[in-house]
């Protein structure tokens, strides 16, 4: 008894001992920062460096003899993109990085349902934690500006409200897997055309009220633990390292606690890397996608050039500790989290969750006599007409390209759906892009078809003489100056002779379905002689089906545009003040990068989308917020919790939705706000809140929208504050940007 005693004694003694030579640094009991002070206590200023800086194309070192594993980052924000080599762009050549492509943000904006956001980022991250991601790279908030930008199929729209609401649970939801999102592009990177040389001239007005809300919603509602830093340039700064933006407004004003990336090859100045605001630095000396200067990453600014600056004393190191605590908060946020869940990669549930975000993002913009859903007791003969019917959509487009499981085209999913009650035929119309590679991830299509436009025109049009329906496919693709990294489309009409071909079938059928591939909005001169339109964008590995799910009637379309849809270019802001492109300057500015810039002055200033047309009454195309449905609504009985609002208090919209059709769907209520007599000039309306509703035949339901004095505020420029006046607003209610049916006054005081 007494041995055995004496052994407890000597365990208990020993354990006690281990306990207590377990370092802080190392102590999951301990709180986070102070564990951090104990890392940066035990550091080397060479393991210091180290970490602020890439070591390969997606990497950054650890600290292996404290235990810290290196930090791996990829690409997103739809998918987790495919391993390159270490200090390549080629791809690796692995069997099991192939993943499940989710609908561009495009699509998601269109949703109008911040639940499906969430299931998004959470899906995403457990593919990211299955391949051993750290952070994704993404998402993307910048707002539409202009119609012809390159990336915006990766953005969520033209208004700063929504695409707030939807980035936020994206953010949770990824970060709830312990992976970082890394929000972009920050900021004012509206266009691709010369993204590395573009100095935005914007008001400080716009700025805060158009260009930077979606980025502190995500900083102080989703918690985001990064931001990257944005190619071009504001104040003649690059926005990687960028005093205004970063310093003052993001870290100071926003207090962001999170970790600045740079964009691959935004860093362009050692002097502003160290005072500017910059945290880790990647892909310098590269364009982002293809260019390279091999094995350079300690000669980036932020290695070997600051650490001879420090030991010089050019440099001291207040500036590296406050860069490394961040990237140690990430280390802990991630890969030192030892709660992070496992995770899994092309499930099941991953393919539902993407096809049920791109059944609700589909946008049924036109009707036409309900020729949609599609009858099968009527339709005996489909024919499908369009390359986009037959071309996988996941690859290119930049660095958002994917390596997929696998990508249900739309012609097949069609053909599954109605192939047991119709004969399907296809016919080409139109030849685009054919390539079908990126980074050396191939489709494996042959899609090379030598006939000439009139000879493609003529077979579909024969076909569609004898077809009970004819679904044409077709829209944009990502190839190169269409919805693509890099450059923006050089016009803003449909490519490859498609609005021909539209024509020439819409004079042979009424029954002429249009489903349109794109991220963006395209001129449509022939709107009046088809029978439907339906918006369906990039919408990743479960296209096909979707497409036919919607087609069908299998899926009810609720989707409404996340931006404005312009009958033509000029009636775009950016456009019709000719400030788009901008105009070129010298420059002996080194920190610029380049000895030319081009000066972009947003001359609209806050008047962008359906602010811009409403204000000049301009008649769109389609407007924002618009959608329909295959069932009715009705939106009725406005209800304010009060005639009066004071700054410090709240505001309640009741509104009574119901299912007035015949099948089971979905209404997005949405409120705008109207200043009656505002003391500045301000927009007709703006967006201040939305719900939606998904009711049963015959169903309704009360819907409640609350806004606070946010709602009514404008950023003044004479204070650098938000600021409210007293006075009487409107609110404005109803399910689209032109379609406002219910109206309620109230004051501000």
């Amino acid at each position: 008894m007494k041995h055995i005693l004496t052994s407890w004694l000597l365990a208990m003694c020993a354990m006690t001992a281990s306990a207590q030579q377990t370092p802080v640094y190392l102590d999951d009991t301990k709180p986070i920062e102070q564990r951090i002070d104990d890392a940066i206590a035990r550091m080397t200023l060479q393991e210091k460096i180290r970490v602020i800086h890439a070591q390969s194309k997606f990497s950054s070192a650890g600290i292996p003899r404290l235990g810290f594993p290196d930090f791996w980052t990829d690409d997103g924000p739809h998918g987790v993109r495919p391993d390159v080599l270490w200090d390549e762009w080629r791809q690796a050549g692995q069997s099991n990085d192939s993943c499940v492509a989710f609908p561009a943000l495009t699509c998601l904006a269109a949703t109008w349902n911040p639940s499906l956001a969430m299931l998004y980022g959470k899906s995403l991250g457990e593919e990211a934690l299955y391949r051993g991601k750290d952070m994704i790279l993404g998402p993307g908030v910048n707002i539409n500006r202009t119609p012809l930008a390159g990336r915006n199929f990766e953005y969520m729209g033209e208004d700063p409200y929504l695409t707030s609401t939807i980035v936020v649970p994206y953010v949770q939801g990824l970060q709830s897997m312990g992976v970082s999102a890394c929000v972009k592009h920050y900021c004012l990177n509206n266009d691709e055309e010369y993204r590395h040389q573009v100095n935005v001239v914007v008001s400080d007005r716009a700025l805060h009220e158009i260009y930077l809300p979606a980025f502190k919603a995500a900083v102080e509602q989703g918690k985001a633990w990064a931001i990257m830093g944005a190619y071009n340039l504001y104040k003649n700064q690059h926005n990687c390292h960028n005093q205004y933006t970063l310093k003052r407004i993001l870290k100071g004003d926003w207090a962001f606690d999170g970790v600045v990336v740079s964009d691959w090859g935004g860093c362009h100045d050692t002097d502003q890397a160290v005072k500017n605001g910059l945290d880790m630095e990647f892909g310098t000396w590269t364009n982002g996608m293809s260019t390279n200067r091999s094995n350079a990453y300690d000669l980036y600014h932020l290695a070997t050039p600051y650490i001879q600056g420090i030991k010089s004393g050019k440099y001291t190191t207040r500036e590296l500790d406050d860069k490394v605590r961040r990237v140690l908060r990430l280390f802990y946020r991630t890969t030192m989290n030892r709660q992070r869940p496992h995770g899994f990669l092309c499930s099941e549930s991953h393919y539902d969750a993407a096809r049920l975000i791109a059944n609700e993002g589909i946008v049924l913009l036109q009707n036409r006599n309900n020729v949609l859903p599609i009858d099968r007791n009527k339709a005996k003969r489909i024919l499908i007409v369009g390359e986009n019917a037959i071309k996988m959509m996941t690859v290119g487009g930049g660095s958002s390209s994917l390596k997929v499981q696998h990508e249900i085209l739309p012609i097949d999913g069609l053909r599954a759906k109605f192939g047991n009650t119709a004969e399907i035929e296809y016919a080409r119309g139109y030849v685009g892009d054919v390539t079908g590679e990126f980074d050396g991830v191939k489709t494996g299509q042959d899609l090379n078809d030598k006939r000439s436009a009139k000879a493609l025109i003529a077979e579909a049009v024969e076909k569609a003489k004898n077809a009970d329906y004819v679904i044409m496919i077709g829209g944009l693709n990502k190839a190169g100056y269409q919805d693509s990294e890099g450059h923006d489309r050089k016009q803003y009409g449909l490519p490859y002779e498609q609005d021909r071909l539209i024509e020439a079938l819409a004079k042979v059928t009424d029954r002429l379905i249009y489903v349109n591939v794109s991220g963006n909005a395209v001129a449509m001169p022939w709107k009046n002689k088809v029978a439907a339109i339906v918006q369906s964008w990039f919408i990743g590995s479960e296209a096909g089906n979707a497409i036919a799910d919607v087609i069908a009637g299998d899926a009810n379309p609720s989707g409404k545009l996340p931006f404005t849809w312009y009958a033509s270019l000029n009636d775009c802001g950016a456009h019709a003040l000719k400030t788009y492109p901008g105009t070129w300057r010298n420059t002996n500015d080194k920190a610029a990068g380049s000895d030319k810039v081009i000066d972009e002055e947003y001359k609209e200033g806050i008047y962008v989308g359906y602010r811009w047309t409403e204000k000049h009454n301009i008649k769109p195309t389609f407007a924002f917020g618009h959608g329909l449905s295959y069932t009715t609504f009705s939106i009725s009985n406005l209800r304010l919790s009060s005639k009066e609002m004071t700054r410090d208090g709240k505001l309640s919209f009741t509104v009574t939705v119901k299912n007035t059709g015949t099948r089971r769907g979905a209404e997005t209520v949405q409120l705008y706000i109207k200043d009656i007599k505002s003391t500045i000039d301000r927009p007709v309306k703006e967006l201040k809140g939305f719900k939606k509703v998904w009711l049963d035949a015959g169903e309704q339901q009360d819907v409640d929208i609350t806004i606070d004095n946010s709602a009514l505020a404008y950023y003044d420029e004479a204070t650098s504050a938000w600021k409210s006046d007293n006075g009487e607003f409107e609110a404005l209610i109803g399910n689209a940007s032109d379609n406002i049916t219910l109206k309620g006054r109230f004051a501000l005081k």
